[in-house]
């Protein structure tokens, strides 16, 4: 299969260029596109076939449930079932945004393999404006996880996804760098109080402010995610990551140990470190785009540096630990 990348100007609404996704789509087919966190491999939700071309191209785990992308609360809520006033309310907040509802799914809409056989669904309306106008058009929701193999680094670049895609999908939609660069904010409001299945750019201090008490969960009941991100490891390049301190003499020591075995050590950090054979920015914005390079680099083992006391619930945290695997070198 070859993979054609189309260049979509997001200030241009032009009619054609959106016409062979559409297509696509509405056959049963994959494609890839921008939205403000990450880019999304998209194909209708309501069909299993076609939902169950995305697993096969990103060797996704089938019990690891899809968000949902609509292009509007009013289509949402076609979708779902007892909304409370909190989850409407959040709506009106946050949509279009980077937050998705956990929501009572309505029976015989979704294909089970978007919600991994569960009575719930992840539902959102992405703020980007190429992804806006391709929902509006195609007028199905679409099922999006992020446009990369499995277990790696999400893509925030159309060449991102190229290279992880090339030959297996038909189309990407090139809109730029996406603005924020980690995965949307899960809350799920079939809990009360509502609870963050997993954090992003949406804090718990905006949530609250909001619709008063929100919890934040660290652990899986029942071994059956409602949300992506919550089993298995992930946004991980191909050397091992490893949590580190942000402590200078800790950093130092570390990357001497390292290159003193003959490999090759990059450091993921505010500060710079040349001592270190590479430095790659650490931010919310840029740090999938890090571990991708670090993978470009050939790199043998990856230094994240971390606050000394993270936040609790912070999104750039979270995807840390996730692509370490929780290991912190010592």
């Amino acid at each position: 299969m070859e993979t054609q990348t189309i260049l979509v100007d997001r200030n241009v609404n032009k009619e054609e260029t959106y016409t062979q996704a559409v297509e696509i789509l509405k056959n049963g087919g994959v494609v890839a596109f921008p939205t403000e966190t990450v880019y999304g491999l998209g194909a209708d939700a309501t069909n299993g076939e076609a939902v169950s071309r995305i697993f096969e191209a990103k060797g996704r785990p089938a019990d690891n449930p899809l968000i949902v992308h609509v292009d509007s609360k009013e289509s949402a809520l076609h979708y779902v079932q007892n909304v409370s006033d909190k989850a409407l309310h959040c709506m009106d907040a946050f949509w279009p945004g980077a937050l998705t509802l956990i929501l009572k799914a309505s029976p015989g809409t979704f294909a089970g393999n978007v919600t991994a056989d569960l009575d719930t669904v992840g539902i959102r309306v992405p703020d980007h404006p190429v992804a806006l106008n391709l929902l509006k058009r195609v007028g199905i929701p679409i099922a999006a996880p992020s446009a990369n193999i499995s277990g790696k680094p999400s893509p925030t670049l159309a060449e991102h996804v190229f290279h992880d895609m090339d030959g297996i999908i038909p189309l990407i939609l090139d809109g730029g760098a996406t603005e924020i660069g980690l995965e949307s904010t899960v809350l799920d409001m079939t809990s009360e109080p509502p609870v963050i299945l997993r954090p992003g750019k949406i804090s718990k201090q905006q949530l609250e402010a909001e619709i008063g008490t929100v919890h934040l969960s660290t652990e899986i009941k029942n071994n059956a995610p409602k949300a992506p991100g919550m089993k298995y490891i992930h946004y991980a390049p191909e050397a091992p990551v490893y949590l580190i301190e942000d402590k200078p003499a800790l950093i130092l020591k570390a990357i001497e140990h390292v290159q003193r075995s003959g490999k090759k050590v990059a450091v993921l950090s505010k500060e710079s470190y040349p001592q270190a054979d590479f430095h790659f920015a650490l931010s919310g914005e840029a740090l999938y785009d890090s571990l991708r390079k670090c993978d470009l680099m050939k790199v043998d083992l990856v230094l994240a540096v971390v606050p000394l006391n993270p936040e609790k619930g912070d999104a750039l945290m979270n995807r840390l630990e996730k692509a370490a695997d929780h290991k912190w070198f010592s």
